[in-house]
């Protein structure tokens, strides 16, 4: 079996919110052409039709991302199935997935989503109040009504769905609260996204420190572990991307191995990007209308990104995780170390490595 990924972007950088601290945003600053809109349908038909025709069996997931890939609308969402389904071979799996900020959510969203059995991820930045202070709208309204709303509908009809949290500097300093949030609302699948500074920046007010990557969760581990060895499991990214790196298990997670893999990025005009970090003009590797999958793949800005140095830390060479981390994520690293003295994931990997091994011996055979 094949598998094959597309990360789509239907609204380009289009969005109904104005998150404080949207890394999107900044991406579509640093380019000629902000917003490409709306992906029209001759270039939804390009991309099905060339990510269709594959080898087969095979496993093809469309996931969804934005700006706020609703502000498409539904019907772009129906006609992009029919056309899948249209054009699909019969030993080929479709999954969808959509990552969603959930504020217009409503029953016949539901209704589609579940019929087709997207996994959604929704953003809720854990409790009201830190949700209500990044997560605003164009009116600089509170969202986290309307959106724990929908969080509650898609719960309720019984479509899959997890959520994403932005770990900001702010939310950082409230694990606490964070887990309490989570085990109040019942959340069983759950990401946390390091707040990442604009591209060229250190540091800025709303981005994850190593210092607070360490603190933060190696306080929501225990609050975790604890949880866990009374039989209560919550998913958590992150953990359940290390622990079975202890028994040799590769993450799911790009960029956890210390490099990157090719991911397809489709922008709403088609241009498609190695990396949702850099849908940059300069990383550019052709568009699915023009170009076809392999030439994208053997493009020279492909490779060219696939092999270009990242930053490194002279604590990688001592380190006694480099076989589980080799200097992590090039994009995400800088909230694990930005100096030569410090680095938070081996600080927090220090304290919880062998709870986590531990955990990995009795669960992986």
């Amino acid at each position: 079996m094949k598998y094959y990924s597309y990360l789509i972007k239907p609204a380009s950088s289009l969005c109904n919110l104005r998150c404080r601290y949207c890394f999107y945003h900044d991406v579509s600053d640093h380019r000629m052409m902000k917003s490409f809109g709306v992906m029209s349908e001759t270039t939804m038909n390009a991309l099905i039709q060339k990510a269709l025709d594959v080898i087969s069996p095979s496993t093809i997931t469309f996931a969804f991302q934005g700006g706020e890939p609703t502000v498409a609308g539904l019907n772009y969402f129906r006609s992009f199935v029919q056309c899948v389904n249209k054009h699909r071979k019969d030993d080929q799996v479709i999954l969808y997935a959509i990552q969603t900020n959930g504020y217009t959510l409503d029953m016949e969203w539901v209704t589609f989503l579940k019929e087709h059995k997207f996994l959604v991820g929704i953003s809720i930045d854990g409790y009201q109040e830190n949700h209500n202070y990044f997560r605003i709208n164009s009116g600089n309204q509170a969202t986290f009504e309307r959106v724990y709303q929908s969080y509650r509908l898609l719960k309720s009809n019984e479509v899959d769905v997890n959520i994403l949290t932005v770990l900001s500097k702010q939310l950082a300093r409230k694990p606490k609260e964070l887990y309490e949030f989570y085990q109040l609302i019942d959340a069983k699948y759950i990401q946390l996204i390091p707040c990442l500074p604009p591209l060229g920046v250190v540091e800025d007010e709303f981005s994850l420190t190593p210092e607070l990557f360490a603190s933060f969760y190696k306080e929501f581990y225990s609050y975790w572990e604890k949880d866990y060895r009374q039989g209560k499991y919550m998913s958590v990214t992150l953990f359940d991307n290390i622990i079975p790196m202890f028994k040799g298990i590769a993450p799911s997670q790009c960029g956890m191995l210390g490099f990157c893999s090719p991911q397809y990025v489709v922008e709403s005009d088609g241009s498609v990007y190695p990396c949702d970090f850099y849908v940059l003009d300069e990383y550019k590797c052709g568009n699915i209308v023009a170009n076809s999958l392999e030439e994208i793949r053997k493009s020279s800005l492909m490779s060219q990104f696939l092999h270009e140095s990242k930053r490194v830390s002279p604590l990688c060479s001592a380190c006694k995780f480099k076989s589980i981390c080799h200097g992590n994520c090039k994009r995400m690293n800088i909230v694990y170390f930005n100096n030569d003295t410090y680095c938070g994931y081996q600080d927090f990997l220090e304290f919880a490595h062998e709870s986590m091994m531990e955990i990995a011996n009795k669960v992986i055979r």
